[in-house]
């Protein structure tokens, strides 16, 4: 599964964030939900417009954000 099937950058939509396509969600809500606990069921079953793959693709995409950047840690 590639992400860039799932993933698109609008600046028309949601202020040019990253969104599921097809869909207003933005990839930070799917990160947001993970980061919180739910689960890739919890989160399609609160989004229905969303599928597991789709949630997949949000994880890949984040994933790829962290090896474009380095974010400092604060000791």
């Amino acid at each position: 599964m590639k992400w860039q099937d799932h993933i698109t950058v609008d600046p028309k939509m949601c202020h040019g964030a990253a969104c599921i396509k097809g869909t207003r969600i933005m990839v930070s809500v799917v990160m947001d939900n993970l980061a919180s606990g739910l689960t890739v069921e919890e989160i399609v079953k609160s989004y229905p417009s969303l599928s597991c793959e789709m949630v997949q693709a949000a994880v890949s995409y984040a994933a790829e954000l962290t090896r474009e950047r380095i974010v400092a840690m604060n000791a």
